[in-house]
């Protein structure tokens, strides 16, 4: 009987193909892993949101609801005024990141390209500024809006902006001047040369090319003024037509949650209609526009925080 021989040299591609497809394999299961821990919440808000009052106090229901209830998001619009709400929301969001793009692009510049007395001071300024807790500086802020009159305005949240302050500018302000100073001098000379001002240059030349940087500021700007909970809450008054999409998402989780019993039968009533249901279709309004935006600036957010230094 003869005996067959086996390759080595086959036999290690074959042990070599098997490794790597159980490291694959194992790989894939830690990915899913992942994903799952980061998508529970969204997926328990979205599954919770369409529930009866019935399906969420029943035990057996789970992750498929028995019947979809969309009326949990029309009852959370009204509730939260939503036609108001959002609005205030974009308009503040917008001007304010609008604000920390003209401002911030143009200090980091500034600290790049120019020598100026206190320099190195200024900007340990700016990076104290991103470093320390808004609610340690929240008093003397409130004091000097309430001088000048800014209070229950939106003009605390989008004045500092254009100013290269508000919320986390000083973040932005040092992604700018890191992405200039490794920006090639000689284009900007090139057209000094040829008779182009400086803000002229930085506008035809070393603006369009921070087009990463512009991306991240505005991804994380819209993202933060859209969420912040606690400035607004400090300098305007909770109204029905003046308050923002966060300020309302506690309001209504409060009222739920402290809603009167009486005997009357009414408060049952009230609980039938405002539940578990309804606040999580309140968040899924809340954070729905954000999703959308970050849908389609997805991939050009990626590669800009690549692009930018924000990652080694």
């Amino acid at each position: 009987m003869t005996k067959t021989k086996v390759d080595p040299a086959r036999a290690r591609v074959q042990v070599k193909r098997v490794s790597t497809g159980i490291f694959r394999i194992l790989c894939y299961l830690l990915l899913i892993d992942l994903a799952f821990v980061f998508l529970y919440p969204f997926l328990y808000m979205v599954v919770t949101s369409i529930k009866t009052y019935g399906d969420i106090n029943n035990l057996s229901v789970n992750w498929i609801p028995t019947s979809f209830h969309w009326e949990n998001y029309v009852i959370a619009g009204e509730t939260m005024k939503i036609q108001y709400s959002i609005l205030n929301s974009v308009i503040v969001t917008g001007l304010a990141t609008l604000g920390h793009l003209l401002s911030c692009t143009f200090i980091g510049y500034g600290f790049a390209r120019f020598d100026f007395p206190f320099k190195r001071m200024l900007f340990f300024g700016v990076i104290l500024s991103a470093t320390i807790p808004i609610q340690t500086m929240i008093v003397p802020f409130y004091i000097t809006y309430t001088n000048l009159g800014m209070i229950d305005t939106y003009l605390p949240l989008i004045i500092p902006t254009y100013l290269g302050f508000g919320l986390r500018g000083g973040i932005f302000i040092f992604l700018f001047r890191q992405y200039f100073l490794g920006f090639p001098k000689s284009l900007e000379e090139a057209a000094l040369i040829d008779g182009c001002g400086r803000i002229r240059s930085f506008f035809r030349i070393a603006l369009p090319s921070a087009g990463p940087s512009v991306i991240v500021c505005l991804v994380l700007s819209m993202v933060w003024h859209w969420n912040d909970y606690y400035e607004p809450s400090v300098y305007m008054s909770v109204t029905e037509k003046s308050a923002m999409v966060p300020q309302m998402l506690p309001n209504l989780y409060n009222w739920i949650s402290n809603m009167p019993v009486d005997v009357t039968g009414s408060s049952r009533d009230l609980e039938l209609i405002y539940h578990e249901g309804v606040v999580m279709a309140a968040t899924a309004i809340a954070i729905a526009p954000l999703l959308i935006a970050y849908a389609f600036l997805q991939k050009k957010f990626m590669q800009s925080v690549e692009r930018s230094g924000l990652v080694g």
